[in-house]
């Protein structure tokens, strides 16, 4: 038999990730040859590097219908197509953010936009994944360089701590997905996720699948940061330095949207009625959770941690429809979220300075007097995460509850809509604190570059653009969705 001929037509659905891995090459040679001699070099490489990025996948990643390359280990699909050409923007925007802050706390080199990279590139394998091999190996390469990217500031203790923290228990998580897949495979004979949807379609729904499913859905749950597997996420977002705080609760939530829609709604799709019994448990307990601690917390950054966690009951119900429509509406949910995410983030960069973090909600008091622009962002996004027409958060909650409503998950609508209702108090007591408290006297003013602040005037723009007018971005995932 001929061994295969590798041709550009065959390999072309991914130059993304050849794109990547070639870029990543480049700024690490850059970074070592002229790195002490150019601060910052390496990191406005890295924001070229991913500005040509989203435009190679949007002029070669493009495929007109669903096909396998490398023997079924990936798959090129609209859905990949849309999530890869949001995670080089996105990704783009968070350095953007992050510039000023690195450089005020002299840790602005090289390295930091390489595991950048490499943590692009984990979640473009993961979003592509049509394996089980591909799946763990996405899952493993995103969490390495998140791993390094939390204890980047090697001066910090607290960010030691906080990634000794995921460490450990991410390889429980990672322990526990390795355990389940190989439990599928030994129940259906495959590792291809084509083959397994087929054969537990076909009737292979045997308890031993079954079992296999639970460790799964336990490691998805923790990526997510789904209760009671949350544990590490406020520890985590408080530790971190917080630019890779942006980055660790913004664009990896592409992938772990991909790796729960290509694991349990497509692999695992014969077993849709077991996984959302599973699922919807979880979901309950994240909004309960997610919303009620969210309100005693004094630092910003880890009440929008248990935000997070908030906002991840919401995604877990829209998979918990169990059907086309509503896996779109979890995806719709998920932009969204990183969306104001980048935004809610870049705030907290933009009034950071060297020696004052602005993560205390009490620095945010008269935040209006001091900076309009800045209070005008964060109140535009608190009221999207809140849910207030019409910023664009009140369509995802809206698109999640119908849903709901349609697949006659009565219970789950009044549970969405009262935990709506507790977290619009912490969102809007942001607001109260910005526009109706005085100033605080020994708060500096915030500054920030330039093209940060367009940024940000950018993305609030967007979150009001896309509310007033959802219909575009609500077409799109319901159309590679179904």
């Amino acid at each position: 038999m001929a061994e295969p001929t590798l041709t550009w037509a065959g390999v072309a659905p991914a130059t993304p990730e050849i794109y990547l891995v070639m870029a990543l090459c480049a700024v690490l040679l850059v970074e070592a040859f002229a790195g002490e001699k150019r601060r910052g070099l390496a990191d406005t490489l890295t924001l070229v590097v991913l500005l040509v990025g989203a435009l190679v996948s949007a002029v070669y990643g493009h495929v007109s219908e669903r096909t396998t390359l490398f023997h079924g280990l990936y798959v090129a699909d609209e859905l990949g197509y849309v999530l890869k050409l949001a995670g080089f923007l996105i990704v783009a925007v968070t350095l953007v953010y992050s510039r000023a802050y690195l450089e005020q706390r002299d840790i602005l080199r090289g390295e930091y936009g390489v595991l950048c990279l490499t943590a692009l590139l984990g979640i473009f394998v993961l979003v592509s994944a049509n394996n089980l091999i591909t799946v763990y190996i996405g899952v493993e390469l995103l969490a390495l360089s998140v791993y390094a990217l939390i204890a980047f500031d090697r001066e910090s203790g607290v960010a030691a701590e906080a990634a000794m923290k995921y460490f450990v228990l991410s390889a429980i998580a990672s322990g526990a997905l390795l355990y389940g897949m190989s439990i599928i495979y030994g129940m259906t004979g495959s590792l291809d996720l084509d083959v397994i949807a087929a054969r537990v379609g076909a009737g292979h729904a045997s308890l031993g699948v079954i079992f296999g499913l639970v460790f799964i859905v336990v490691a998805v749950a923790f990526k997510l940061g789904a209760v009671p597997f949350h544990m590490w996420l406020p520890d985590v977002y408080h530790g971190a330095p917080t630019s890779v705080t942006l980055f660790i609760s913004t664009v990896p939530q592409l992938a772990y949207f991909s790796l729960t829609f290509r694991l349990l709604a497509h692999g695992l799709a014969g077993v849709t009625a077991e996984w959302t019994q599973m699922l919807a448990p979880l979901a309950v307990l994240t909004l309960i959770v997610g919303n009620f601690v969210a309100i005693a917390q004094s630092n910003l950054k880890r009440m929008l941690a248990y935000s997070t966690i908030a906002n991840v009951g919401f995604i877990l119900l829209g998979f918990i429809a169990g059907t086309p429509a509503g896996y779109s509406a979890a995806l719709y949910y998920t932009l969204v979220y990183v969306l104001v995410a980048l935004g809610s983030f870049g705030v907290i960069l933009l009034a950071s300075r060297r020696g004052f973090e602005a993560d205390s909600l009490d620095d945010y008091k008269g935040l209006y007097a001091r900076d309009p622009l800045l209070a005008i962002v964060m109140l535009a996004l608190m009221f999207s995460t809140a849910g207030v027409p019409p910023f664009i958060g009140f369509w995802a909650k809206l698109r999640i509850i119908q849903e709901l409503w349609v697949t006659h998950h009565n219970a789950l609508v009044i549970i969405a809509a009262a935990a709506s209702v507790v977290g619009a108090f912490y969102y809007l007591r942001i607001v109260k604190l910005m526009y109706f408290d005085a100033p605080v006297t020994n708060a500096p003013k915030p500054a920030g570059h330039f093209g940060a602040r367009v940024a940000l005037g950018l993305n609030a723009a967007a979150v009001l653009g896309l509310g007033l007018v959802p219909g575009p971005l609500l077409d799109l995932c319901a159309r590679i969705l179904h």
